[in-house]
């Protein structure tokens, strides 16, 4: 008897739980065009309220613009060592917060506010929608890089006004996620903040309420 087929969904599963926000495997090598294209593709094929579509994504390989924004994590992250207990700062040094030299591209995914406006069908009660809408984006290209054989890392030690002001990118938009993407080596079982001790996952039992709070 032939055996049972894989059930569509089961790649998927696996595809979600092997993501990893990507720090120190990526090889540098560089991106293949049609994977890239299938990567974006899958971001643009995201739900948004209205049908709104309000992301766009900035393409970043130029060294000099990767190393000026580089350069202003390293002060971000310095800003908030200061802030740590001394226990947690030990801690915090041990820990690699981006992968933007390593890399082989980063992707700026922008917000702008005005997409589809006046009346974006969805939005009137909630304005932060929108905002949703290009998580949702962010979330749909982390997963098809993965099934890509990729790695992404998610920046977020930065200014908003930096990165505008780096990439020309002008108001209302707004700068959601600096991307690091490319090939790795691997992707770590555990993420790396639970290897390193900075936190643990609490289980999902915890996380579910029946019928109200």
């Amino acid at each position: 008897m032939a055996p049972s087929p894989t059930p569509p969904t089961a790649s998927l599963h696996d595809t979600i739980h092997r993501r990893r926000d990507v720090r120190g495997q990526f090889t540098g090598a560089p991106v293949d065009p049609g994977a890239l294209e299938r990567v974006l593709e899958a971001a643009h094929a995201a739900p948004s309220v209205g049908l709104s579509q309000p992301w766009d994504f900035i393409l970043v390989e130029d060294p000099a613009t990767k190393r000026a924004f580089w350069r202003h994590v390293q002060a971000e992250r310095e800003q908030f060592a200061a802030s740590l207990d001394a226990d947690r700062a030990r801690r915090f040094a041990t820990i690699k917060i981006d992968g933007v030299l390593e890399s082989s591209l980063s992707i700026v995914v922008t917000y702008d506010p005005e997409r589809g406006a006046p009346g974006v069908l969805g939005r009137h009660a909630i304005a932060d929608a929108g905002l949703y809408s290009v998580c949702l984006a962010i979330e749909n290209l982390w997963l098809a890089a993965i099934a890509e054989g990729w790695g992404v890392g998610w920046v977020s030690f930065y200014r908003e006004p930096f990165v505008s002001e780096l990439l020309g990118i002008p108001p209302p938009l707004r700068p959601v996620a600096w991307l690091c993407v490319g090939p790795v080596t691997h992707l770590e079982d555990t993420p790396d903040l639970e290897r390193a001790g900075w936190r643990a996952r609490r289980p999902l039992s915890e996380a579910i309420h029946r019928e109200r709070w």
